[in-house]
């Protein structure tokens, strides 16, 4: 089976934010992708899924792209990587995911940031930055986001960029190995306040 990377779609797959710029992950990214990923291990392991043995091996970043590619081209899900503008430093990742048309036209966010570039306002920004796409790009009305209820920083990130609270969701996702409580934050279209400037 021949694998098309991120086709020809009728959304620009790259998003140019004030300090940061976000595109979707190629084939030449594995190493810098595995080597921020491997330095942020113990930083991410909390707050993730259990990695497999093999979670930074070329083979699966491989797997990850066709995956990836997949949801893009059937508009079901958009991944991209965080790049800094000033430097093109790879900071992190967001996925815009289980996105439902119909009566819903919502999706989901999930998002990860390196160590090293934590706490410095990047996932903030990239997540007003993808809210702005989602609106105006994808035409959905609704954007979904769960964290951690002990996940102080990402709930600080979605309370700057707009997300409402509306509830506790039981045993939600399994992290790091265990069923995991978490808060339940969206996001309306009406409700959002566009990024000035850029």
């Amino acid at each position: 089976m021949v694998v098309t990377f991120f086709p020809s779609v009728r959304v620009d797959p790259r998003l140019t934010l004030q300090r940061l710029y976000l595109r979707p992950p190629s084939r030449k990214d594995w190493a810098e992708w595995a080597e921020l990923r491997s330095e942020s291990r113990e930083f991410l392991l909390p707050w993730e899924p259990t990695w497999p043995h093999n979670a930074l091996s070329k083979t699966m970043f491989r797997r990850q792209l066709a995956y990836h590619s997949e949801n893009w081209s059937q508009g079901r899900g958009y991944a991209f990587l965080i790049f800094r503008r000033v430097d093109d430093a790879l900071v992190g990742g967001l996925t815009i995911s289980n996105v439902r048309r119909g009566i819903a036209q919502s999706c989901s966010f999930g998002y990860w940031i390196g160590r090293q570039y934590a706490r410095q306002g990047y996932m903030t920004e990239t997540v007003i930055g993808a809210c702005d796409y989602v609106f105006e790009q994808l035409h959905l009305h609704r954007i979904e986001a769960a964290c951690l209820v002990n996940n102080t920083a990402s709930l600080g990130v979605l309370k700057k960029a707009g997300f409402h609270y509306e509830g506790l969701v039981r045993g939600y996702l399994k992290i790091n190995g265990r069923w995991r409580d978490h808060k339940l934050f969206a996001l309306l279209r009406e409700d959002f306040r566009p990024p000035q400037g850029g």
